[in-house]
């Protein structure tokens, strides 16, 4: 049976200033760094055969911890596909600020529902339509093949990417979390 496991990113330092990142390129804290080792430890003991990345730092920096910790060397594929939500016009923004200029119900929709729309960016619907369609085209493949697969990305990649794989509902994604430096292991059948 094929394993996938998913993890998300450690800490990065916009997540460490309450800030929305977004599709910005931000490095990891080194409270980052040891979330990152850590889940690698979560993942030892399992011959992983590739691992897929978003293309943003924080999370390549994260598959770099994994791959050193654990001295893999396996593939690794970049993605676009697999990147955080495009918060739009909120990136950048402080989420404690954003909560008090919007009210709480307004902000746990923008931050947590399914498809409130951004402008300028995306809805956590949009994540999941960019998300899976490469996931049952390049990684779906793999598993069914038996190949153990780590996926490196985002909260909410990944948070789209397990409404699909549980599946999850409208309401359960809401408040589905994965924290930093999170990991998920799933078996796959042949």
């Amino acid at each position: 049976m094929a394993q996938l496991a998913l993890v998300r990113h450690g800490q990065s330092e916009w997540n460490a200033r309450n800030l929305f990142t977004g599709w910005v390129n931000e490095p990891l804290t080194d409270l980052g760094v040891t979330e990152a080792r850590q889940a690698a430890e979560k993942l030892r003991g399992t011959t992983w055969n590739v691992i897929f990345e978003s293309d943003l730092l924080r999370a390549k920096q994260t598959t770099e911890e994994i791959r050193q910790t654990l001295q893999l060397t396996v593939p690794i594929v970049t993605s676009e596909a697999l990147r955080e939500r495009n918060y739009g016009i909120y990136t950048e923004r402080n989420k404690d600020e954003v909560r008090e200029e919007l009210g709480e119900d307004e902000f746990e929709k923008l931050h947590r529902s399914w498809d409130y729309p951004i402008a300028g960016g995306e809805s956590l619907k949009q994540v999941y339509q960019r998300v899976v369609p490469y996931f049952e085209s390049e990684i779906l493949p793999r598993l069914k093949a038996g190949e153990n697969v780590i996926i490196s990305a985002h909260g909410n990649s990944l948070r789209a990417l397990s409404k699909y794989l549980k599946p999850l509902s409208d309401q359960e994604i809401e408040t589905f979390e994965i924290p930093t430096g999170g990991c998920i292991l799933l078996l796959f059948p042949p």
